[in-house]
């Protein structure tokens, strides 16, 4: 037994001291082509992807793609991003035409074992509702018998909404579209009673589509969970840490108070686990394979978890959507990230 453990702990020291794994043919394509390819959402999201006349991109979950950016690249605009319908987004990536999806797709068991596909963490904490005219005078989905609902195929929503009006016992008539701004035309125009989706995208459907927001309500229910987050192609191990890691370094660097504002003095700090996260002490971009710098780069170009929330989707933001499951642990929320040690 003694022999054992002693081969234990010296194939793991071996393993410390030789650097990171072999990077897989994704990573190595990544690396050779000098950008990364990232698939968002068509039509887009307010607050998580959005696309001004210029083609530049911005929101929660286009920060993702730039923080992995920066962490392979040291630069986080070495993003190329393709927009892609809810029924093409998995299949591009397998094809591989995109490196990562970060588009708000909801990890499921099926999506992550039966397509060859990885989710990587959560982005952000999320459950599907309801929106309708205030004039219809609904206050509960419960009342919604009979209802049509617009929603876009291909998600996890419409068999939600299905599971949903079977256990209540009522009846719908879904009202399917592809295009996001087809779903959205369609409600504001009357073609639906109702409007359905992760929550997050009804409160920036309202704010950024409605002809006048104050005529909408979402409705209280919570009908699902939908944990979104990026998702890889399996198989290359190395490149699934980056992009995993890369989230978890906004959460581990807002938690330890790094902030883009602040990070160039926190290079000074004493504290251990600080000089570790910015590799002010060395070990942990060798043990990931990028660069020391990578967690300084991430938080310097994009800025930590809270940072990137508030901005685009948050107090900063036009949304003003409350943190809630999606603050930090240490807060009540949901928000928790391994050590980077």
């Amino acid at each position: 037994m003694r022999r054992i453990l002693l081969s234990l702990a010296l194939g793991t020291a071996t393993v410390l001291q030789s650097g990171h794994a072999m990077a897989g043919k994704d990573l190595d394509a990544v690396r050779a082509r000098g950008q990364l390819v990232c698939g968002v959402a068509v039509g887009g999201i307010a607050g998580f992807m959005t696309v001004d006349n210029q083609g530049k991109w911005t929101g929660m979950n286009v920060d993702i793609c730039r923080a992995v950016s920066a962490a392979l690249f040291g630069d986080s605009e070495k993003v190329k991003y393709v927009p892609l319908s809810g029924q093409q987004r998995f299949t591009a990536l397998q094809a591989g035409e995109v490196d990562l999806l970060s588009n708000n797709s909801t990890w499921t068991l099926t999506r992550d074992t039966a397509l060859g596909l990885d989710f990587v963490g959560v982005t952000y904490y999320d459950g599907q509702g309801f929106m309708v005219p205030k004039k219809l005078g609904v206050k509960s989905a419960k009342e919604l018998n009979g209802a049509s609902i617009c929603v876009l195929t291909g998600s996890t929503s419409e068999l939600n909404i299905a599971d949903y009006f079977r256990t209540n016992k009522m009846s719908f008539k879904p009202v399917l579209f592809e295009d996001p701004d087809q779903s959205r035309s369609a409600f504001f125009t009357g073609r639906c009673d109702a409007y359905s989706g992760d929550q997050a995208r009804l409160y920036a459907t309202r704010v950024a589509n409605a002809p006048n927001p104050d005529d909408y309500v979402v409705l209280p229910e919570v009908i699902s969970k939908e944990p979104l987050g990026p998702v890889v192609r399996h198989g290359d191990n190395q490149f699934e840490d980056i992009v995993r890691w890369t989230q978890f370094a906004m959460v581990e660097a807002e938690e330890a108070g790094i902030t883009s504002k602040n990070v160039d003095e926190m290079l000074k700090s004493d504290n251990p686990s600080i000089k570790r996260i910015l590799g002010v002490t060395p070990g942990m971009g060798k043990a990931l394979g990028v660069d020391e710098k990578w967690v300084y780069n991430i938080v310097k170009q994009v800025g930590n978890y809270g940072e990137s929330f508030e901005r685009n989707v948050g107090s900063g933001s036009l949304l003003k959507i409350p943190r809630g499951q999606n603050a930090l642990w240490t807060q009540g929320g949901l928000q928790y990230a391994p050590p980077i040690r």
